[in-house]
């Protein structure tokens, strides 16, 4: 062979050994990128696994929490329901009716319950104390509040008083103007007088009362009882009076009675079974029983007994 050919050979070989090399940088370079490029992927999918996973996680720790909570729920619950029939086991019948009560109530009804009691430090449940309501102030100015109680007081003492004067006017007694001398000398004209309206409602008059009864509407008259029911009674010509036939003795007079006012008892009276013979102590100027105007008084008729003088001043007294 030539040298010329020899060289063209070795020449066509380095080429060929360069081109080689040059195919083999560029692979490398290409295989890096692809290397490179894999890495970034994997690194991005490892990178969105992980946030993956911590959202999985939170969402698996607020699902264990609520479980939890649940489980602790149903926990409180069960231990609710053991207290209540263990405190309810002494007696069957309470047993009973407590076991259709809880059964009868919903969850609702059950956790207000639940929530009445706390668990203490050894585990027991034990009752709510219930806070007590405090009452409201009174915002108003004392003295207004003074005032106003002052009021009602006085208007419940006056009515007190009114009705418990009414009382005693009406059942118990009053006190009455004399007017006239048909009483004299024990009571004088304009004299004022205490009536006892009450006693004669529980015991029977007496003899020799002096008593106040209703002339007519508008009328009355003070006079001494003389003769009781069922007695007969008879002045004579003398002035002299009879009981049943006897004759009765008495200072009350004034002076013996007149011939001219005897009346209707010179003969004798018949009184009937509640019936009453009255005079005037003032014998000769008294208008009385002996008078068919007057004539006998019923004990209905009768007001009450006249115990006590008012006035005068000078004369205030009991009345005999």
């Amino acid at each position: 062979m030539s040298k010329e050919n020899v060289n063209s050979d070795i020449d066509n070989n380095m080429h060929q050994e360069s081109l080689n090399d040059n195919n083999s940088k560029n692979n490398n370079s290409t295989d890096n990128a692809s290397v490179d490029i894999n890495m970034d992927s994997n690194n991005k999918k490892s990178d969105n696994a992980n946030i993956d996973s911590s959202e999985i996680d939170s969402k698996n720790i607020s699902s264990t929490d609520k479980e939890e909570n649940q489980k602790a729920k149903k926990e409180k619950k069960k231990l609710f329901k053991k207290k209540k029939t263990k405190d309810n086991s002494s007696d069957d019948n309470t047993l009973e009716t407590t076991s259709i009560d809880e059964s009868s109530k919903s969850d609702e009804e059950v956790e207000d319950d639940i929530n009445d009691y706390k668990i203490d430090e050894d585990g027991n449940f034990v009752r709510k104390r219930k806070k007590k309501k405090r009452k409201k102030k009174d915002t108003r100015d004392p003295r207004e509040i003074n005032i106003v109680k002052e009021l009602l007081n006085l208007i419940v003492y006056f009515a007190v008083v009114i009705l418990a004067v009414f009382f005693i006017l009406k059942y118990i007694g009053c006190k009455s103007l004399v007017n006239g001398p048909s009483m004299n000398p024990v009571l004088e004209n304009n004299d004022y007088v205490w009536v006892d309206k009450i006693s004669y409602k529980f015991v029977d008059p007496k003899r020799f009362d002096v008593i106040i009864f209703n002339y007519d509407e508008n009328t009355k008259y003070v006079k001494r009882i003389i003769g009781l029911p069922g007695e007969t009674v008879k002045i004579d010509q003398n002035g002299n009076i009879y009981i049943n036939g006897n004759l009765m003795n008495e200072d009350y007079g004034l002076e013996r009675i007149e011939p001219t006012r005897i009346g209707r008892a010179s003969e004798p009276v018949l009184l009937g079974e509640d019936e009453y013979f009255v005079l005037g102590d003032n014998r000769n100027n008294s208008s009385d029983s002996r008078f068919a105007d007057v004539g006998n008084i019923s004990k209905d008729e009768i007001i009450g007994k006249v115990i006590f003088r008012l006035s005068p001043i000078k004369k205030i007294g009991v009345i005999r």
